[in-house]
């Protein structure tokens, strides 16, 4: 599947900061959505697309360092660029160690808000691109029926096949069988592949 289009996401009460701050970034060709307030925003974001949301700190109603915790519980994809006309070290902390890209004090350079906005995409499309793992991940496991998980796990445990014949009371021939189909579902090649596979299945899960 191809990616979709980038979006850059423009939030802030100022119609003027949103008009100028969309006239850049469509001038180096990006798409973008202006909203007025974390609302507005929250109500609009679509989770599948690369997305850079360049935020505002004071807002009306919900500030965006509410917005910024609000769009981590719903696992968003987007990268966040903080933008303030009030220098405040401690909400740039704050913002920085819950994942913004930066923390940037208006009137900024257009250049290194557009450095920072390609940053932001670049660590939206590895988020998506986790996500889109972790749920090819999900079907795989999905897919196996309940002797091949019984299996996978003595597997993974570094039992070998007599033993886990032994402990599954089946035969040797018939664990190999379900190892068989266990590495043609992961898409793997061997025993060290198809752990390696399967701790990231875990890990994902």
């Amino acid at each position: 599947m191809s990616e979709r289009t980038p979006v850059i996401y423009i939030v802030d009460d100022d119609p003027a900061v949103r008009d100028a701050v969309g006239f850049l970034v469509s001038s180096v060709g990006y798409d973008y959505i202006a909203c007025a307030s974390g609302a507005e925003l929250l109500e609009r974001f679509d989770n599948g697309r690369p997305s850079c949301i360049v935020l505002d700190v004071r807002l009306p109603g919900v500030s965006g360092l509410e917005i910024q915790r609000e769009l981590q519980n719903r696992d968003a994809v987007a990268g966040v660029v903080f933008v303030t006309g009030h220098g405040d070290v401690p909400k740039a902390v704050r913002a920085m160690r819950h994942g913004a890209i930066d923390f940037l004090e208006k009137p900024f350079d257009d250049q290194v808000l557009l450095d920072r906005v390609s940053d932001a995409l670049g660590a939206s499309r590895a988020a998506l691109a986790q996500l889109g793992r972790r749920a090819k991940l999900e079907r795989k496991l999905g897919a196996l029926t309940e002797r091949e998980r019984e299996v996978l796990s003595l597997v993974i445990a570094g039992k070998t096949s007599k033993a886990i014949a032994a402990d599954l009371d089946i035969s040797a021939k018939t664990v190999e069988n379900h190892r068989h189909n266990l590495m043609a579902k992961a898409g793997v090649n061997s025993v060290a592949q198809l752990i390696a596979w399967a701790t990231e299945a875990s890990d994902a899960g």
